[in-house]
């Protein structure tokens, strides 16, 4: 099943859409996605979609309104409990490295980005110029995940793989590496020939090495 079909039939089992608003959040998700926020139209969403204009505006009165009141709370509805869930098969598993977990993090990760593409690249490309999106992603995905991530990073630490430092720092630097990583991969430089292998060893190595124990 692709990812729009996925995306499709999830939408398809909110009783509270009606038909054009599914299809206007459809087009409204591949087009934030390929093009971003700022540079989407809601006639290029009308058009796709199938529908008036005016359709849109009758329920939003703004382009960032239907950013906030559709597509995002429907993401994050939808998509935050696939994170998670995908997400834990990792965090709950004990590794005896941290190497270990950090390379089963990232090819989870991997996984779920090339499964989930326009979705994601819709957080990616948003969050940093919308907080009200932050916001409702640390509320619904972002505690869980930083709760948990917490307890493994003083796990290492009691076992003595990471240096004595607070597990917020190991967390934030850890996150900046992986995150510029996908960014670069899947957004700015996506005409680019990856070595994945290579790369994701080198970032492995760069962070084993700031973040052990000296």
């Amino acid at each position: 099943m692709t990812e729009e079909q996925r995306f499709e039939e999830m939408l398809n089992n909110e009783a509270s859409l009606t038909d054009k608003q599914k299809k206007i959040l459809l087009a409204a998700t591949e087009i934030f996605a390929e093009k971003g926020f700022a540079a989407t139209s809601t006639n290029e969403i009308a058009k796709k979609a199938g529908v008036a204009e005016g359709t849109i505006f009758r329920h939003y009165k703004t382009k960032k309104e239907l950013l906030l009141s559709i597509v995002t709370p429907m993401m994050l509805k939808m998509i935050g409990p696939i994170i998670l869930k995908d997400f834990n098969k990792v965090l709950n598993k004990d590794f005896d490295h941290f190497e270990d977990f950090l390379r089963a993090m990232i090819a989870n990760r991997k996984e779920f980005l090339e499964k989930n593409l326009k979705v994601v690249k819709i957080f990616l490309q948003e969050v940093p110029f919308h907080d009200e999106l932050k916001d409702q992603f640390i509320e619904h995905v972002g505690k869980q995940v930083y709760e948990r991530f917490v307890q493994i990073v003083t796990h290492y630490q009691k076992k003595g793989q990471l240096a004595d430092m607070p597990p917020t720092t190991v967390i934030r630097l850890t996150a900046s590496t992986i995150l510029g990583y996908f960014a670069t991969k899947y957004i700015i430089a996506t005409d680019q020939t990856w070595d994945d292998e290579k790369e994701i060893d080198g970032m492995i190595q760069f962070l084993l090495k700031g973040l052990s124990r000296q």
